[in-house]
């Protein structure tokens, strides 16, 4: 019997036991301004700030950003040293790296990865209802991709956030019918 659900070319069906443990813990993405992208994180997506880490002999920032509903905040720590151990221990969180001066720097700016030569696409956030999650978003004046009802895959929508980073915005129960006429 496999370990994996589906097949496909590639898949190692050893699963060593030196790596039970481990955890997707981030995916990071450079940022151009802190004051935007936080804004928009934390405002628009909801999500928390979990822990910052300046490097002033590097000049640069990390953000980790997790979402968190707010009856798991408690659960978090307020030590410092304790929270940063929780931070790395957590599956799923957004890293977003600032490099000091970025934003006074009119050349500076981050592929997206979907214009060419395409590479990164997005992250993914699923919402309860995403007809409302893009009401709400049209109402903050989201840029969108792609709205639920538009283009072939309908039911699911991109946004982008204030470095052009694409965001798939779906929900889970609407995902079979969406995709069915795709498989």
């Amino acid at each position: 019997m496999s370990r994996h659900f589906d097949s496909a070319p590639g898949l190692s069906e050893d699963h060593d036991k030196a790596t039970h443990q481990f955890v997707f813990n981030q995916t990071m993405m450079r940022i151009k301004s802190p004051q935007a992208s936080l804004e928009f994180y934390t405002g628009v997506m909801g999500m928390t700030l979990v822990k910052k880490l300046d490097f002033p002999k590097m000049e640069f920032s990390l953000y980790f950003l997790a979402a968190l509903p707010p009856e798991e905040l408690d659960s978090w720590s307020t030590d410092d040293d304790a929270r940063l151990v929780e931070t790395f221990s957590r599956p799923a969180l957004l890293e977003l790296t600032y490099n000091w001066g970025d934003e006074d720097d009119q050349d500076i700016s981050y592929h997206n990865g979907n214009s060419e030569p395409k590479g990164f696409g997005h992250i993914g956030f699923s919402v309860p209802d995403i007809d409302k999650a893009c009401e709400r978003f049209e109402e903050l004046g989201v840029e969108f991709v792609k709205r639920p009802r538009e283009g072939s895959m309908q039911g699911i929508a991109f946004i982008k956030d204030p470095d052009g980073y694409w965001i798939e915005i779906f929900t889970p129960t609407r995902l079979p019918e969406a995709l069915r006429e795709h498989l």
